[in-house]
């Protein structure tokens, strides 16, 4: 007698792969902050250590940081930036600096040289208060030409040191 092999196995396979692909798209069009998006789902699966930011999670509008139209840090916040890479540096800790929407574009940069070049300027004033490079983490998530500017944010998020590998 032979045995008739069983395919009931797919039906669970295209399952996991269907929840799979439903989260992936949940969190690529997840409008709300992504830092917030990964320390939730950190908490859901039991990881609510130091990484979960509660409190060390600070928001900047870039168009008050920045001279208008330029990667240019105003007195003030470049004072604020250079406190939190130290205040880093001494607890041994890493900084992610978020970038999340775009100004217009100025006279030179368009609108997206200008919210990389900010990102990056501000990352250079958490290093000049002594955090290394290898500690300062930028992230700039995709940015589509078809959507209308409508305001950068900087979110810089201290977190335990754990040196990149």
């Amino acid at each position: 007698m032979k045995r008739e092999i069983s395919q009931r196995w797919i039906l669970s396979f295209a399952d996991l792969a269907l929840l799979l692909l439903a989260f992936f798209v949940l969190m690529q069009a997840q409008a709300a902050d992504r830092l917030k998006l990964a320390a939730g789902i950190r908490d859901a699966f039991g990881g609510g250590g130091a990484d979960v930011p509660n409190g060390n999670v600070e928001g900047f509008a870039a168009a008050a940081m920045f001279q208008n139209g330029e990667a240019i840090l105003k007195p003030d916040a470049l004072q604020r930036l250079k406190a939190i890479g130290a205040a880093a540096s001494r607890a041994g800790g890493r900084v992610i600096v978020a970038s999340q929407g775009r100004d217009g574009q100025s006279a030179r940069l368009d609108s997206w040289e200008l919210a990389a070049a900010r990102a990056t300027a501000a990352a250079r004033a958490i290093r000049s208060g002594g955090l290394p490079d290898a500690m300062i983490e930028i992230t700039l998530p995709p940015m589509r030409a078809s959507e209308p500017p409508r305001g950068q944010r900087i979110s810089v998020q201290q977190l335990p040191g754990h040196p990149p590998r």
